[in-house]
């Protein structure tokens, strides 16, 4: 950032005097030159630290979802396919057994409870 004359080196510097153990470390693992802004900085650190970081979802989840009593099957049918699309490795295979896991035994665990 020093040889770019960039605005926000003021920042950044100030940035990194606040930091202290594992944070510190963090920070001097990032390539050089790899950061051209104190907004680029923040939202680096953000992502790394902050607590509402996604936390990383298995093909298992699917297995988990279920049709709400009030929900069509169509918001459910788009509620379950967001939700795939958030899984990293789930082949058809798995998600066609999980949608079909999920939506009958639902209707099972209704007529139950009447």
């Amino acid at each position: 950032m020093i040889l770019y004359k960039a605005k926000d080196v003021p920042m950044c510097k100030v940035f990194e005097m606040t930091l202290r153990g594992a944070t510190q470390d963090w920070f001097h693992t990032l390539p050089s030159g790899s950061i051209y802004s104190f907004k680029e900085l923040a939202y680096v650190f953000t992502k790394e630290y902050t607590s509402y970081r996604a936390i990383k979802k298995n093909p298992g989840h699917l297995f988990n979802l279920y049709k709400k009593s009030d929900e069509s099957l169509r918001d459910y049918i788009k509620r379950f396919k967001a939700k795939n699309a958030n899984i990293v490795g789930c082949d058809d295979q798995i998600t066609s057994s999980a949608l079909e896991y999920s939506y009958p035994n639902r209707l099972c665990r209704i007529q139950d409870e009447v």
